[in-house]
């Protein structure tokens, strides 16, 4: 079956328009910045995958910048996590600083290895990239890192919180990465025709963590309007 970008496209939709929502309206600035920047990466890449998917074989290049562009969602996530953790916030955001530079420098790689992404195959939802396997290695290693990171840090820090607001926040960062992470992984082991999927598999679970994110800027305002 030809793939379709109607999922893709009205889940980008979503996820910009609750961006501009989130920027557009009150709040501590550190949180709202972060939240709109993970829901505008996770809508470029559902972007690129309908442009890449219009025709796989024109835009090899554009299939690299879609791993470009999603290796920086956890770095972000735990710049996130960072501003509402309840103590060790200066460690949390060095670990944030080395997440970015080794992202940088899979970015690098990446540019300048044409050949990390040599043909995408795209099914009904999904775009199936193939990737030289230590290179791929080497992504899928860093970028599982800063996933289990979000959901480590995210449920440690809802533990040891003391802060029920700052804890509810927290709160939602671990169920919405939950609610992707583990789903999106599970797919991709279990089920052999997602073989090379994981990136078009976890930006669609994404949704679920974007509808958490929406929350957890609901209850930032609701907080910041109680403390008015």
């Amino acid at each position: 079956m030809n793939y379709s970008p109607i999922l893709s496209l009205i889940t980008a939709l979503f996820k910009i328009s609750v961006a501009v929502w989130a920027l557009l309206g009150a709040g501590r600035k550190k949180i709202i910045y972060n939240v709109a920047a993970i829901l505008i990466l996770l809508a470029i890449y559902q972007i690129l995958e309908v442009i890449i998917c219009s025709n796989p074989n024109s835009y090899i290049f554009l299939s690299r910048l879609a791993f470009i562009v999603i290796i920086w969602l956890p770095p972000i996530c735990v710049v996130l996590i960072a501003h509402l953790y309840p103590t060790k916030k200066n460690i949390i955001h060095w670990y944030s600083r080395i997440l970015f530079f080794l992202s940088l420098l899979i970015i690098i790689w990446i540019l300048f290895k044409k050949e990390f992404v040599s043909e995408t195959v795209c099914s009904v939802i999904f775009a199936h990239y193939s990737n030289p396997m230590p290179a791929y290695l080497i992504y899928a290693g860093l970028y599982q890192l800063g996933l289990f990171s979000i959901l480590f840090l995210s449920a440690y820090g809802v533990i040891v919180c003391k802060d029920h607001n700052q804890r509810l926040l927290l709160g939602q960062i671990l169920l919405g990465s939950m609610a992707f992470i583990i789903p999106a992984m599970i797919t991709v082991i279990a089920i052999s025709s997602f073989t090379g999927a994981l990136p078009s598999v976890m930006c669609h679970y994404a949704l679920l963590f974007a509808l958490f994110l929406t929350r957890l800027i609901y209850l930032e305002r609701k907080l910041n309007r109680e403390h008015l």
